[in-house]
């Protein structure tokens, strides 16, 4: 069934848990300032680790905001996911179980990169030190990269269409496409988003065959996109939860339309192949764009993917240029995240949540720990640029080779 074109899809509720801020309006705040939360990574058995720096969640208390019964069946990566999405539930203004007439009519998507790595660890320590009694049940469950999704729509009863989506880096936006799908195929709203933790000891081991990690012990200079300091990204945990819905369906209600998910594409170049990364990514920037009949120069503001290596930077400097031809190089572009960490599949949804936040109030954040951009990019850096903003391009790529792109207007636009 094709996805029907008068169906829009569009952004009514966001929630965060991220490293500079649990709440939308705490992490708005930090992101809008360029405020750098990196820290070196105080989380038990990860002393000893060559990644000395990354982006924590703090102040965070899980107990208050998941109920037990829950808490126990699941692991952080759920808890922030669940956390986020009672936020987005909340700011768009549906009470939990209960949407019009129908709890079909509400899906859930969420991406992963990893799954539930802390709860794994433990459940195993317990098994190899204390032996299979001592494993809990819920190990078979609180691992798996889908946890997520099936414990957001059990606890809230939404019983449309729901997945999960396992695309690498990029498929937290690849999780926007799905649900802008399934609200075009009939659904009425989608609780989308992407949510992590992986700085647990056994995920942090898992993360050091990473040639573009990040090594530097200084806070200030361990993730610098786009300088000449580059020398790879830090990792982060959280993410965020964002309600899409169908326009009218939205406006029925009486709720607030954030943002108009307008365009995506994606494309697939291969394991840390940066520089080809350039033709996959402006390929995906074209097809974004082209689903969003968007023309290159109405493109007001890049969230960038940043990812910190100097080829991989260099490409997608290159693939805007390729993509925006001459407005790639005089496009506002920010990397938020420079201040976070990446939250792999959650770091494109934070994006996502401040792109929409910015064409909201109509600036750009600048893109901390960076001042001397050495690519023919407009990097806004130092502080927050006023601007007039109609529409947001998000980019990502993976590790693994999957390149994104998404297209964003502002929530007052019509067709």
């Amino acid at each position: 069934m094709s996805p029907r074109q008068d169906r829009r899809p569009v952004v009514t509720g966001i929630g965060v848990v991220a490293p500079n801020g649990v709440g939308t309006d705490a992490f708005w705040k930090s992101t809008r300032e360029g405020i750098s939360v990196l820290d070196h990574i105080t989380r038990e058995g990860c002393d000893h680790m060559p990644v000395r720096v990354a982006g924590e969640v703090r102040g965070f208390d899980p107990e208050s905001l998941v109920e037990e019964r829950y808490l126990v069946q699941t692991d952080r990566f759920t808890h922030f996911a669940m956390a986020a999405a009672d936020m987005a539930l909340a700011d768009a203004r549906i009470p939990s179980g209960d949407y019009g007439e129908s709890p079909f009519a509400v899906g859930v998507v969420t991406a992963a990169g990893s799954g539930g790595g802390e709860f794994g660890q433990r459940e195993l320590q317990r098994l190899w030190g204390q032996g299979s009694r001592y494993v809990g049940p819920y190990q078979s469950i609180a691992w798996f990269y889908a946890a997520s999704t099936g414990q957001i729509s059990i606890r809230g009863g939404f019983k449309g269409p729901c997945g999960v989506v396992a695309s690498d880096e990029a498929g937290g936006l690849d999780a926007l496409a799905h649900a802008a799908r399934a609200i075009g195929r009939g659904t009425d709203a989608v609780v989308i988003g992407a949510a992590e933790a992986p700085l647990a000891p056994y995920s942090l081991v898992c993360q050091l065959g990473y040639r573009e990690l990040s090594t530097s012990e200084d806070p200030e200079r361990a993730y610098r996109p786009f300088t000449s300091a580059a020398s790879g990204f830090v990792p982060a945990e959280g993410g965020a939860m964002l309600v899409v819905e169908e326009e009218s369906a939205a406006r029925r209600r009486g709720a607030a339309v954030r943002a108009v998910v307008a365009g995506h594409a994606a494309t697939f170049t291969g394991a840390s192949r940066w520089e080809e990364s350039r033709e996959g990514l402006a390929q995906a920037i074209r097809g974004a764009l082209a689903e969003a009949r968007c023309a290159p120069e109405e493109i007001d503001v890049v969230f960038a993917d940043a990812l910190g290596i100097p080829d991989a930077d260099r490409a997608e400097a290159l693939a805007l240029a390729d993509a925006l031809g001459t407005h790639g190089r005089r496009v506002p572009v920010t990397a938020p995240k420079a201040g976070t960490g990446r939250a792999y599949c959650g770091a494109p949804v934070l994006d996502t949540a401040a792109a929409v936040l910015a064409l909201q109030d109509g600036v750009v954040p600048p893109t901390p720990n960076v001042f001397d951009v050495c690519h023919e990019l407009e990097v806004v850096t130092g502080r927050p640029r006023p601007a007039a903003l109609r529409t947001a391009l998000v980019l990502s790529r993976g590790l693994m080779g999957s390149n994104a792109a998404l297209v964003l207007r502002h929530g007052a636009n019509t067709r």
